[in-house]
């Protein structure tokens, strides 16, 4: 008999009734009532008299009600001790790479459920630009990474996050321009801008304008968020970045315009290819692989 067979049989037991049984093990009555009928061909001997619309265990139904708790009781301990263990020895450490976007609190979120499963590992996570983080992770010093595109990841494996990432421009909202609730290619032109110091956002907002980079007017450039908002409140410039990285640092009097038509790119969950990694490192992998592939 299957430990299937041994816990419906025990449910039929406790109820004493074939259709409440069924509701509790969330199952029909007629399978429920099939099953029963198996069990009873193959041990060759009736488990249950049937009396007044309830069911009485047979000297035979109780000895098999007995075996069925301690088999039930046996299994379910060694799969909680199995557990535990399982918990216990998978342990390690990860180090992630994570650039700052709206999808940083995906990543904590996944954290938080796989560290809950593994109280063991411990984890190091890294906040930088795309590039910093890419360089590291292909020297073997980050074992996956979070990136925004565009970036390039051939040489990774990539999965896209759910939430894309909106581009704009933070501007003082004392500026006129912060009176516009979206910007669209004209207002650019000219417009005083401090722009991320990677060459792939500066293509992405040129392309997007409809001219080149060396005719957009770029005062500065940057590498993090965490500075930039002090000149943007100061008036060096408007900066260009994602939406949501200005509430993980301050407010302030910086406002954030969406483009018009809109810009909006994914971030990136990546490792690198061709790599033998811990088993620790395979379980984040694969976890976040069932959480959003």
């Amino acid at each position: 008999m299957e430990l299937r067979s041994y816990r419906y049989f025990w449910t039929i037991a406790e109820y004493g009734n074939i259709t409440k049984a069924a509701q509790a093990l969330h199952i029909t009555q007629p399978t429920l009532s099939r099953q029963l009928k198996e069990m009873e061909e193959e041990l060759a001997t009736p488990l249950f008299i049937r009396e007044n619309k309830r069911l009485i265990l047979t000297d035979a139904g109780r000895y098999l009600k007995q075996r069925a708790e301690e088999i039930i009781e046996l299994t379910e301990r060694t799969e909680q001790e199995f557990l535990h263990q399982r918990q216990e020895l998978f342990s390690g450490h990860i180090s992630i790479g994570c650039i700052e976007g709206d999808n940083s609190d995906t990543l904590a979120m996944i954290l938080e459920e796989f560290l809950s499963d593994y109280p063991q590992v411990t984890f190091n996570i890294f906040s930088n630009t795309s590039d910093e983080i890419s360089d590291k992770l292909d020297a073997g010093l980050l074992d996956v990474a979070i990136l925004i595109e565009p970036v390039p990841t051939e040489k990774y494996h990539r999965l896209p996050l759910p939430r894309k990432e909106v581009w704009g421009i933070w501007v003082d909202q004392t500026a006129f321009i912060s009176q516009n609730k979206v910007l669209k290619p004209k207002d650019i032109i000219g417009l005083p801008l401090i722009m991320p110091q990677r060459p792939e956002p500066q293509k992405l907002l040129a392309d997007w304008a409809g001219t080149t980079i060396d005719e957009l007017n770029i005062r500065g450039n940057f590498n993090l968020s965490f500075n930039v908002f002090s000149l943007v409140e100061n008036h060096i410039g408007a900066a260009f970045g994602i939406s949501g990285v200005e509430l993980h640092h301050r407010t302030g009097t910086t406002k954030f315009i969406p483009l018009d038509p809109p810009i909006s790119t994914y971030s990136v969950f990546v490792w690198k290819k061709h790599r033998v990694n811990s088993a620790v490192v395979d379980g984040f992998i694969k976890r976040m692989q069932e959480s959003f592939q």
